[in-house]
């Protein structure tokens, strides 16, 4: 009888050895009892590393107030940031580490288009979700794929409904633009001449640029030629700088229009005056010190006390792509995984903000949180202005109440 029991017992123990593989395998690597490891791909030594440094900042403020909170669930964040120079070779490297060497359990954050399509290949083979990418191009949602989230309304819907109303209230005859030769350049692109369309104009002329190109002579002399009086940009940091002033330079003085890539105070600190009166979309405002409103000034000063320089819009960004991840995350319970989160965000819905974000909902076939963005004009005092008028909600350095 005896011997039977054993027989018995050793059957079950094998059976469990079998079965033990299939359940680890079920689990989603980067989470342990103690810790949630999360990864980010920013450019932190080439052309946009003062977006990419800006992003760490805002990425590490927001993980460090809520492992001082202790964690999601007991769980502290342990947040590793590869540096990608903006090159999407080296964001594929970069993803290989953190996915394979480093386990991560999320994508957070990660920073340029081209960098992203490269990069969520290696991310998607090993069920890592790419969340809130600091890109607006519809990729990042689209087609859908279950470990898609994007939070920004695209540069193609930016565009689409920024260049109609912008060349009604300036009365523009001839619209033009200048566009980095690449993904993000032509959703630039793609959304003013179909934001045209709707109105019934058409391009005048079009110019293109290299990613990476610092001389802009040709393409503003070309723009100036054709008289245009209205110029998008699918331009970043220095290409809407070098570009804006190479015009200022040839006495030529048309609306410049970018995408939320150009709105950043950057701009106007590198690029002085010649950049007043550039508009631009945006989805989020930008952090002052002496803002008007209390919770931001609490929250820039804070964030400055932390890493000694003023915040900025992609200091945001990175703050609010964590604390949408914490949200989400907390919402899913004490056993986090992937299939878990994903039914979490399944039933998403993220409040408005302190710094005006629009609310953000989430379904089943749904990972774009919002397509709405809104229009703001640099003046010389380096500050963009918006017709908003949102109130706001106060500041409390940490999730509120589930």
């Amino acid at each position: 009888m005896k011997f039977k029991n054993t027989r018995l017992l050793s059957a079950l123990a094998c059976a469990m050895a079998l079965a033990a593989p299939t359940a680890q395998a079920q689990e989603s690597q980067g989470v342990s009892k103690t810790e949630i490891t999360l990864g980010s791909i920013q450019d932190l030594s080439g052309p946009l590393a003062g977006f990419g440094k800006q992003l760490r900042n805002g990425m590490m403020l927001r993980v460090n107030e809520v492992n001082e909170q202790g964690g999601v669930h007991g769980r502290k964040i342990n947040l590793l940031v590869e540096d990608s120079g903006y090159d999407p070779k080296k964001a594929v490297l970069a993803a290989q580490k953190l996915v394979n060497q480093n386990k991560i359990f999320m994508m957070v954050g990660h920073l340029g288009t081209a960098q992203n399509l490269a990069a969520m290949p290696v991310q998607f083979e090993k069920n890592v979700i790419n969340f809130f990418p600091v890109t607006a191009a519809r990729e990042m949602y689209e087609p859908f794929h279950k470990l898609k989230y994007a939070f920004a309304a695209t540069y193609y819907d930016q565009m689409k409904a920024a260049v109609p109303k912008l060349v009604k209230e300036k009365g523009a005859k001839k619209v033009c633009s200048m566009y980095q030769d690449d993904e993000f350049g032509l959703e630039v692109q793609r959304g003013a001449e179909d934001g045209l369309k709707a109105i019934g104009v058409t391009m005048v002329e079009k110019t293109t640029f290299k990613r990476g190109a610092t001389d802009f002579s040709s393409q503003m002399a070309k723009l100036k030629a054709a008289e245009c009086d209205m110029v998008v940009l699918g331009t970043i940091i220095r290409e809407t700088i070098g570009g804006i002033g190479t015009a200022r330079k040839l006495g030529y003085n048309p609306v410049f229009l970018g995408s939320s890539a150009a709105y950043t105070d950057l701009i106007h600190k590198l690029g002085g005056k010649a950049m007043d009166g550039l508009y631009a979309t945006m989805t989020v405002q930008n952090p002052y010190l002496d803002d008007a409103s209390q919770p931001i000034r609490f929250w820039a000063n804070k964030y400055k006390t932390a890493f000694n320089e003023d915040p900025a819009v992609f200091s945001v960004y990175g703050y609010l792509a964590i604390d949408s991840f914490i949200r989400a995350a907390q919402k899913a319970g004490p056993n986090l995984s992937t299939d878990s989160f994903i039914k979490s965000m399944d039933t998403m819905e993220i409040p408005r903000d302190i710094f005006g974000s629009s609310v953000q909902k989430f379904g089943p076939q749904k990972r774009l949180g919002s397509d709405l963005s809104r229009l703001s004009v640099a003046g010389p005092s380096c500050r963009t202005t918006s017709p908003s008028k949102h109130s706001q909600p106060p500041y409390s350095g940490g999730l509120p109440p589930q």
